[in-house]
């Protein structure tokens, strides 16, 4: 019979084995049943599970601003009025989820231990580019159940330390990035999102005014997708907002989220 070693107060053999700075290789190597993105058996039928849908983000002269509405479908089913999309990846960058709501939020808590672990190792931060490729090896180890119909789409932005700007990132379910410039938007109201960016947006914008611009294409997808949840005053429901600067994340309160929302009301009913 072996020996538990926790039992025995000390840690299993694995941590004190060299590798390299990844927790993913880490579980790989040592405990890979934990790892998403195993495939489901064969001829398996996938009943309705929960998709998030719209998720928007622009960059702004001192960093980068995400949103994402609340919203959770299945089907025509309302599965989630309230449901979080934007999470912060690490410090400095932030990560927005569309697809499947349980492998990607699986994904994402992946993601951040996978920041934290390289920074406790190698005693750094990762690189913004180094960041998004991780993520990007995530997304490629998901392809199989990507293929059986639980795909994830993410958008990761990011305040980037070395060039001093915000820089926002795309993938295909199959793990390709893509860096993208001024603004972006996935999800199933991302083609009335990214309309509405492309009116609105432009170089040089506040921060404030980038958070305007955000809010308002969220809305405007709203408006034309049904996957999509506009702001619920009566509810006070409002996207979740996040900001990511030199000094770090941050999420907008929600009395903030409430003000830049009735601000952009109130600037709609002047024209």
């Amino acid at each position: 019979m072996t020996a538990d070693p926790f039992r025995e107060g000390r840690l299993p053999e694995a941590f004190f084995t060299p590798g390299n700075s990844s927790f993913t290789d880490f579980l790989a190597a040592h405990a890979d049943h934990l790892l998403p993105g195993r495939t489901l058996p064969a001829g398996a039928v996938m009943p309705e599970l929960p998709h998030s849908t719209t998720i928007v983000t622009a960059t702004f002269a001192g960093g980068v601003v995400m949103g994402g509405d609340r919203r959770a479908t299945m089907g025509n089913y309302i599965a989630h009025r309230e449901m979080e999309k934007v999470y912060p990846a690490d410090d400095y960058s932030c990560v927005g989820i569309s697809g499947t709501v349980g492998p990607a939020i699986e994904m994402i808590k992946l993601f951040q231990v996978e920041l934290e672990h390289y920074e406790k190792i190698e005693g750094t931060l990762m690189s913004l580019d180094g960041k998004s490729n991780r993520l990007a090896t995530m997304l490629r180890n998901n392809l199989p159940l990507a293929m059986q119909g639980l795909a994830v789409v993410p958008l990761y932005a990011g305040y980037d330390l070395d060039r001093r700007v915000g820089r926002i990132f795309s993938y295909d379910i199959s793990g390709a990035r893509y860096e993208e410039h001024g603004y972006d938007s996935t999800g199933s109201g991302s083609l009335f999102a990214k309309s509405s960016m492309k009116k609105r947006w432009r170089p040089g914008l506040t921060a404030d005014e980038t958070v305007q611009v955000v809010l308002e294409a969220l809305q405007d997808a709203a408006d034309d997708d049904s996957a999509t949840g506009g702001s619920d005053t009566g509810r006070r429901i409002y996207p979740v907002v996040a900001l990511v600067t030199a000094e770090g994340y941050r999420r907008l309160t929600q009395d903030e989220t409430e003000a830049a929302f009735q601000t952009m009301i109130e600037r709609g009913d002047a024209r």
